[in-house]
């Protein structure tokens, strides 16, 4: 166990493994930050529409900021939390944070009450960082409500207008940098940063990551896509507070010495407008993102010539988004399997469209390597299905505060297990089938939500497609399938569109009951479809609003 109370699950020797091979630069993410910057110190380090930091512009706010916390008594181990919008200050939190041996632990905007308290009292947080309002919500005035029952917070930091006990994020940055020499010696297998995922616990969870694999394994899944020939510019859509933003800066800046680009928060047109304006050479996104900017027309209209790859995680893509993708960004597309708890696999810049459409990439063992296995943890043979495991460089150290999750989804050797299906091809290709808590059970028959939104996705006017749970006394789960059209799209009926899916495939005893049409889906904080929300809403309109409803005795039929 380290000064910050962190265990890391992954035997000693087999991270020792990692640094002698290479797959480690066994560095500081600040040092690693710190070479970069005395080589360009000129360079765009943080680009955004309306406003660039030079990589020594940022150093240098860097290590006032790294002063004003250490005066504050921040020590290493300590960790600081922050909500923010999307902005350079990311960059710089997290790195004055890595200089001291501290621990930051950002959550995108978006969160609510119950989570932030939560989240806060999970990681144990010393330091919060918010900004004053976001939307119509007082942050200040949450956070100051939930004090009491945070006996670890102690320092609370607002990005706006003076307020009592608060200190202003602009005073901290006008501090006296801190001398090099005065800088503590960080060990880079410590903790350096929280991720936070959502998962598919009641509650959202951390999991702790240290410096060699942030560096090691996350900066290193960018360095496979990069073009060694160009200079990495990468524009990320989502919140860097989420899990999928973690590689901006400990990736981008620390690792690669490139440039993130960045806009306050997703909208299609500004990424549209930023793409031209900014030339970024990969966009990271999830799913809808790319849905919702391929559907705009002024797409069409953009130079798009820097880009070399786009790059989408966070969920599963469909074989039609994918096309569309392809065709309107003109570049490789990245399909990225990953997340917190420590996967990663991805299809690479050369290959053909037919693998990206069917697979999830290679795995490479510098990074992270896969088995398959079966409900007993034993590796299954090639071609069958089974839960993916991982391990690898980029393997997390352990869920914060949280043994019972240590406990269901790690093991002695390191290896995570994922709870999501598939299976290695003859070709050595990772292969996703689905995702073991997100079946739909409706008469005992188990129904995969995925399968139905690829079929769906692929109709020429849906613009994406989401498939939710409708609770049902008579079979346990019925099925409403939720649709997005292009603008000015005829609405199928429910007929019209079932039609549609059994003609694609689609089984008959998988059809949906409900559909429902929206204008967008609604997304959580870190991007992907919220399809808690979905669900609540349904039930909020028992199927009278927006719905599509057929009547009682048809849907036995239809069912059955």
């Amino acid at each position: 166990m380290n000064h910050a109370g962190i265990i890391d699950l992954v035997p000693a020797e087999v991270r020792a493994q990692w640094i002698q091979n290479g797959a480690y630069p066994n560095k500081s993410l600040f040092t690693l930050f710190c070479e970069q910057a005395q080589r360009n110190p000129g360079k765009p380090a943080v680009v955004s529409p309306d406003h660039t930091i030079t990589y020594g512009e940022l150093q240098h706010k860097i290590v006032c900021l790294a002063a004003s916390l250490r005066d504050l008594g921040v020590v290493a181990g300590d960790v600081i939390a922050y909500q923010l919008t999307n902005s350079w200050y990311h960059c710089a939190i997290d790195l004055a944070a890595a200089a001291l041996g501290a621990i930051v632990a950002p959550f995108p905007p978006g969160r609510g009450r119950l989570d932030i308290e939560s989240l806060l009292r999970r990681c144990d947080a010393r330091v919060i960082i918010v900004e004053s309002r976001f939307v119509q919500q007082d942050l200040c005035e949450l956070i100051e409500s939930l004090r009491p029952s945070l006996l670890s917070l102690r320092i609370l930091v607002v990005d706006g207008a003076a307020r009592a006990g608060w200190y202003t994020l602009d005073a901290l940055f006008q501090s006296r940098p801190i001398a090099s020499d005065p800088m503590p010696s960080v060990d880079p297998n410590s903790p350096v940063r929280f991720l936070i995922s959502s998962g598919t616990e009641s509650d959202p969870k951390w999991i702790a990551y240290s410096h060699n694999a942030l560096a090691g394994g996350r900066g290193r899944f960018l360095q496979r896509i990069h073009a060694p020939d160009r200079d990495f510019r990468g524009l990320y859509l989502m919140p860097l507070g989420t899990a999928f933003g973690s590689t901006a800066t400990f990736g981008v800046l620390s690792w690669l010495g490139g440039t993130v680009l960045m806009l306050p928060q997703f909208d299609a047109a500004a990424a549209i407008r930023a793409i031209a304006l900014l030339q970024p050479t990969h966009i990271f996104g999830v799913p809808t993102m790319f849905q919702r900017i391929v559907a705009d027309p002024a797409l069409a209209q953009t130079d798009i010539s820097s880009l070399i790859a786009i790059v989408s995680g966070g969920a599963k893509i469909d074989e039609a988004s994918i096309r569309r993708c392809s065709a309107a960004f003109k570049c490789s597309f990245i399909s990225l399997y990953g997340s917190a708890d420590g996967v990663n696999c991805h299809t690479m810049l050369d290959d053909h469209l037919d693998t990206v459409l069917h697979k999830t990439g290679q795995p490479n063992p510098d990074v992270c390597s896969i088995r398959i296995v079966d409900d007993q943890k034993r590796e299954v043979a090639q071609g069958d299905i089974g839960e993916i495991a991982a391990r690898g460089p980029i393997t997390p150290m352990q869920y914060v505060n949280n043994p019972d999750l240590d406990a269901l989804y790690r093991d002695a050797q390191g290896w995570v297990y994922t709870g999501d299906l598939g299976f290695i091809d003859s070709d050595g290709y990772l292969v996703l089938t689905g995702r073991k808590k997100e079946i739909i059970i409706r008469g005992g028959v188990n129904i995969s939500p995925a399968q139905i939104e690829e079929i769906a996705a692929s109709h020429p006017a849906v613009v994406s497609a989401a498939c939710i749970p409708v609770a049902d006394d008579d079979l346990g789960h019925r099925i409403c399938l939720c649709l997005v059209m292009r603008e000015g799209a005829e609405r199928p009926s429910l007929a019209q569109f079932t039609r549609f899916l059994l003609d694609q495939g689609l089984e008959k005893n998988k059809l949906p009951e409900y559909l429902r049409y929206l204008r967008q889906l609604p997304l959580s904080p870190a991007g992907k479809v919220d399809k808690k929300r979905l669900i609540t809403e349904l039930e909020n309109t028992q199927f009278k609003s927006n719905a599509a409803v057929i009547n009682r005795a048809d849907l036995t039929q239809r069912a059955h």
